[in-house]
């Protein structure tokens, strides 16, 4: 299958809510030799260390977060409670510390590998389809997306992003972020309006 047209790295130095309505739709690719494995993202948050206390760059830059202050166009992954990695976009221009966390993923290409990855099987049924990568540590296992990936360039590596299939923007729907604990009344998460593998409507 041959895939749409790879963002460049001036896509990822819009501003980050900008960013962050134009995200979904788009691809989520990891290609390493023969294998290929592509996702639609359906779901993402946007976070601002300048303002926003649940943005892990809030406190400035630590051995952590270096990656959240690079130009636009770079994966930043973390460990999340010791149990299950995230994956986010680094958005904007250098030192301004925003990134976008993708939540949810729609699986595209490699769905077998993917559920190998996930379920250690590649028969799965429509519920554990529909439960593959409906969640931001769901989709990084589905994926193999690891701490190794941390810092990849996604305008040269092998885990980057494209245009979408469709040629039409979906609906989408603009609520606040969950899972935080701190500044929740942003209304900085948007999905696409009644996809199945979002997180939680």
């Amino acid at each position: 299958m041959e895939l749409p047209l790879k963002l460049n790295r001036e896509f990822y130095k819009q501003p980050l809510l900008d960013l962050a309505r134009k995200l979904p739709g788009k691809l989520l690719v990891k290609s390493t030799g023969s294998e290929l494995l592509a996702g639609k993202i359906v779901e993402v948050e946007a976070y601002d260390g300048a303002t926003d206390e649940s943005a892990h760059s809030f406190n400035g830059k630590t051995p952590r977060t270096e990656v959240m202050f690079k130009e636009g166009g770079y994966l930043y992954v973390y460990l999340s409670y010791g149990v299950h990695y995230c994956c986010n976009i680094v958005t904007g221009n250098k030192d301004e510390g925003t990134a976008i966390l993708i939540r949810a993923l729609e699986p595209v290409i490699g769905i077998d590998q993917m559920a190998i990855n996930r379920f250690g099987k590649d028969q799965i049924s429509v519920k554990e389809k529909l439960n593959l990568t409906s969640g931001p540590g769901k989709l990084c296992k589905s994926m193999g997306i690891v701490k190794g990936d941390n810092g990849t360039d996604l305008v040269k590596g092998e885990i980057y992003l494209t245009e979408s299939f469709e040629t039409n923007q979906p609906g989408i729907v603009q609520t606040t972020r969950i899972g935080i604990s701190k500044a929740k009344e942003l209304p900085w998460r948007f999905y696409i309006k009644d996809n199945p593998y979002v997180s939680r409507k």
